[in-house]
């Protein structure tokens, strides 16, 4: 059998090939046989190609990653999916002054963002090239918030194999689809179904006109009953992060000083939060310090952010502790 290589133009290449039904087809065939190996074997492929002494700027052409100083992050928290969820919770880590990074597949996404400042990565969270150039081995949060299940079931194990110690939130839609997470090592699994369910109420109870304690207090209670399921399906020793999971009818939430604060320069003896409230305190946060165990002649300042276990009744009314007299008032 002779093979020859085509020597003429594209245009006479197609043109050959509506001449010829029977060659047309066998091309569709063999172009359809050979898709579903490209797509296995590329992202292999494409890791593989990123361990080689490669130049920076050849690497990043799979993986552009924007600003890169050669620093490498620590203690961050990174943001796999850029859609409303990611948007909402990048906001919020900046403004607390939270390190992250965000990996986002949707390269015009990316361009965009990346023109506005986001320290925002193209690539496929799935891939152990992407989360190693965010730095997951020094991450200390990730949060998966994607819509494709599979995908999310694909991230998490792979998170969890490359960072045993990483806390992993993942967003799904239904509730069904927590255990599977769960099990992949997922530490929070939010379900959007039942998070609805909460937000559809909550809008039912103000047009009752429900004072604002009392919807904060059905929420918590609805949460604290819908999670429970957390207790039973995690296996893992418990972290302080996630202490509360595993005890019944408790808390653990956290609370910032206002600067016009009533509590704010007064010590916990004064305040006694146990004995009046029924709470306890477990340690302070104080500019990114964490002082666990406070002593009663410990004074709080304004912005320190207080960690504090208790019933979910109680923490409604403890919130109003750390409000100013005006936000008081507006509840």
């Amino acid at each position: 059998m002779r093979v020859e290589l085509w020597q003429g133009s594209a245009g006479d290449y197609l043109s050959l090939l509506c001449t010829h039904p029977i060659s047309f087809r066998a091309v569709s065939v063999l172009t359809m046989a050979a898709t579903p190996l490209v797509m296995g074997v590329g992202s292999r492929l494409a890791d593989y190609l990123l361990r080689l002494p490669l130049p920076e700027s050849l690497k990043r052409a799979w993986y552009p990653a924007p600003g890169d100083t050669g620093d490498r992050p620590t203690d961050h928290l990174i943001i796999i999916g850029f859609g409303i969820n990611g948007r909402n919770v990048a906001r919020s880590a900046r403004r607390a002054g939270i390190p992250y990074r965000i990996i986002e597949i949707n390269p015009d996404t990316v361009k965009r963002e990346r023109a506005r400042g986001e320290p925002i990565y193209y690539g496929d969270g799935a891939q152990e090239a992407v989360l190693n150039h965010a730095g997951i081995e020094a991450a200390r949060v990730v949060v998966v918030a994607i819509s494709d299940p599979v995908a999310t079931r694909r991230i998490t194990s792979l998170v969890r194999l490359l960072n045993p110690k990483v806390h992993i939130i993942a967003r799904t839609r239904f509730v069904q689809e927590m255990a599977p997470l769960l099990e992949l090592g997922a530490n929070e699994v939010i379900p959007e179904e039942f998070e609805t369910s909460i937000e559809i109420f909550t809008r039912v109870l103000m047009k009752y006109l429900i004072p604002r304690e009392d919807i904060e207090r059905y929420i918590a209670e609805v949460r604290a009953d819908g999670y429970e399921m957390f207790r039973s399906l995690s296996t893992e020793p418990a972290a302080f992060s996630d202490l509360k999971l595993h005890l019944a009818d408790v808390e653990i939430s956290t609370f910032r000083v206002d600067e016009s604060s009533p509590i704010a320069g007064k010590s916990l003896a004064e305040i006694d939060l146990r004995k009046r409230y029924g709470v306890t305190l477990l340690a302070i946060r104080r500019d990114w310090k964490i002082l666990p165990n406070p002593g009663g002649d410990t004074k709080l300042c304004a912005n320190d952010v207080l960690v504090i276990l208790g019933p979910p009744e109680k923490m409604a009314k403890v919130a109003d502790l750390f409000l100013h007299s005006e936000a008081r008032r507006s509840l």
